[in-house]
């Protein structure tokens, strides 16, 4: 048993939202903890996700959740099952954090404020006598294979157990750098190659630049590999054109499916009236011509597609746009029901990790227990949240993982010590 008061001592390195919880968790069950943070203040990615709202969950079943993460959901099983989203949203309400569930079953506070979900794990901190440092930890001190303390900046710190929970490496602005990996590596951990996932596309050419700020909805969107014509994703919803290239929920979701190595062997396809086959569309169209024959082209589009579009369009149809629509052959008609139903887009690349909301890649989960989320390789050393490698869509799927992974961690790590 551990000399300290009889209570094993724990640093908790990272002061997001899965270290806030498995600090909160370990204290909670008899630990003595410490949570180190380089910030001045804690949860800083938390205030500014979901636009300042935080979607801090999603309200389904586990199954459910599961088929939502696109790497190692497997691994996640006993995590996401000890910790689901409805035990969120409960843990949450008990600390005073009222949620309210919206569309795709987006769990948000009540208020609309993130900082009443940082808030809520602040009092969890306090009501488990967790003990914040801000201080930016160094190193991890491991002998023998078993884990003895922490460096900092101003000093060492000896404990029983790490939990290492550094986030990834988007948004490097709230201290998500990448520390944690190098930490991994150096007690011989594996970090898988890492990558911007849920992050906007750029595309070639200037067409989205023309068309940036136009956000579409109820719009299909497919995924094709182009070297092989194989179709990777396909989801139904929002997206938004931007001066880059393309982003939203949509094309968020799709980029967690992409090859980073071969990111410019992927097109997107839009189907913008899905509602519509071909044969129905067509006669959609010599509806509108017949109603409008004597009019300019351009003039009848505005019941087709949204006005920053048209001009993009029509140049991709090689319809000059103040042709008479009586004129219009049935090439170009065809032409043009072509690209209604398959309007591409080149991808060039993603934006740059910064601007993603998640790091995919991390410390390779075959070297952590999934029950546990402990080191497989050093004694008293624990993983949590996006650092790992395991990730999934967008929509408060992986703020979810941080709360189970974290949850996972706490408990086990302050449980070490007893019989």
């Amino acid at each position: 048993m551990n000399e300290r008061n009889h209570r094993p001592h724990i640093a908790v390195v990272g002061g997001g939202a899965a270290g806030m919880m498995a600090a909160g968790t370990a204290g909670e069950n008899g630990a003595a903890v410490t949570l180190f943070e380089q910030n001045t203040e804690l949860g800083k990615k938390l205030l500014i996700t979901g636009k300042g709202r935080c979607n801090l969950t999603n309200q389904c079943g586990e199954r459910e959740f599961l088929e939502h993460v696109v790497r190692h959901p497997r691994f996640l099983y006993s995590a996401i099952y000890a910790f689901p989203p409805a035990r969120t949203i409960s843990f949450f309400e008990q600390l005073g954090c009222p949620c309210k569930t919206e569309r795709g079953q987006r769990v948000f506070p009540v208020s609309d404020r993130a900082a009443d979900v940082r808030n809520a794990l602040e009092r969890y901190l306090m009501q488990n006598q967790v003990q914040c440092v801000h201080e930016k930890v160094c190193g991890i001190a491991a002998q023998n294979g078993v884990v003895y303390g922490v460096q900092t900046t101003t000093g060492f710190f000896s404990c029983d157990a790490v939990i290492l929970a550094t986030g990834g490496l988007s948004y490097p602005g709230t201290g998500s750098t990448g520390d944690g990996y190098a930490f991994a590596r150096s007690l011989g951990h594996t970090v898988t190659p890492t990558f911007p996932s849920l992050v906007p596309l750029e595309i070639e050419g200037n067409d989205c630049a023309r068309m940036q700020g136009l956000s579409l909805k109820n719009t299909a969107l497919r995924v094709i590999d182009i070297s092989d014509g194989r179709e990777v994703y396909r989801d139904f919803g929002e997206m938004l054109f931007t001066h880059f290239g393309v982003s939203g929920p949509m094309v968020l979701s799709a980029s967690a499916h992409l090859d980073p190595q071969h990111v410019q062997t992927y097109r997107l396809e839009l189907d913008l009236k899905p509602a519509l086959d071909e044969k129905m569309l067509d006669h959609r169209l010599l509806a509108d011509f017949s109603a409008g024959k004597n009019r300019d082209l351009i003039n009848i589009m505005s019941g087709l597609l949204p006005h920053k579009m048209i001009d993009v369009f029509l140049d991709r149809c090689g319809i000059d746009p103040h042709k008479k629509v009586h004129d219009i052959t049935k090439s170009e008609r065809r032409a043009m029901c072509t690209h209604l139903k398959h309007f591409s887009l080149q991808i060039k690349g993603f934006r740059p990790v910064r601007e993603a909301i998640i790091t995919a890649g991390g410390v390779d989960v075959g070297q952590i227990d999934p029950k546990t989320m402990s080191s497989r390789l050093v004694q008293g050393l624990y993983f949590a949240g996006e650092m790992i490698d395991t990730d999934a869509y967008t929509g408060g799927f992986n703020l979810q993982i941080a709360f189970a992974t974290g949850f996972l961690a706490g408990r086990a790590a302050a449980q070490m010590f007893q019989d």
